[in-house]
């Protein structure tokens, strides 16, 4: 596999979740700069304490797009295992640390959905179901992401043994979830964490 067309992806992958969603649906539907509400933070969960469930929704999908597109354009193009967690990698870092937002983005949750459901399909949807089940029992959206993420690599290193970009990919997704959700770890520790919904 030539190195060019994986460096041009790799590149194009980063610009792709560089693109602030929450921020700019925030402010189609209420002129609303999501960075000074809540969290501070520019995604889907914040969105929806800032904007709404309609701008919520969309920053959800589109965030998820911005990753997953990437991925399957190396999957079904280049069709290489590298040139696939390369993308996934470098649009998640795109999102956390996005150049046209200084370098101070997201957390990379829905980002890193996309990456999953477009690398590995069952495995991102039993991965959603996690989280989903989380977030009912418990409500919060954090501690959601964290269980997920953290059975993510379980379920890849059980699935593709022998994928080891894959299997890098996934720890890297489950490394950025925890470092980006050091303060909500720290308000779920001292009980100050909000809840999925609360102002």
């Amino acid at each position: 596999m030539e190195q060019l067309p994986i460096f041009l992806l790799t590149i194009a992958a980063y610009f792709s979740g560089s693109i602030p969603f929450g921020l700019l649906f925030a402010r189609l539907f209420t002129n609303v700069d999501v960075r000074s509400v809540g969290s501070g933070n520019i995604g889907a969960t914040n969105v929806l304490r800032a904007a709404g469930k309609t701008a919520a929704a969309l920053t959800l999908v589109a965030d998820g797009l911005k990753s997953a597109v990437p991925v399957l354009v190396a999957r079904y193009w280049l069709q290489d295992d590298i040139a696939i967690a390369l993308s996934g990698i470098a649009a998640v870092i795109g999102h956390a640390f996005p150049v046209f937002l200084r370098f101070k983005g997201g957390k990379s949750v829905a980002t890193g959905f996309g990456v999953m459901l477009a690398m590995t399909p069952w495995l991102g949807l039993a991965c959603l179901l996690i989280w989903l089940i989380a977030a009912v029992l418990w409500r919060y959206s954090s501690l959601s992401a964290l269980i997920a993420f953290l059975a993510y690599p379980v379920l890849v290193f059980w699935r593709f043994p022998e994928a080891r970009p894959f299997g890098s990919a996934a720890l890297f997704l489950a490394g950025m979830i925890y470092v980006r959700h050091r303060e909500n770890i720290k308000r779920l520790v001292e009980g100050t964490e909000p809840r999925i919904g609360e102002k």
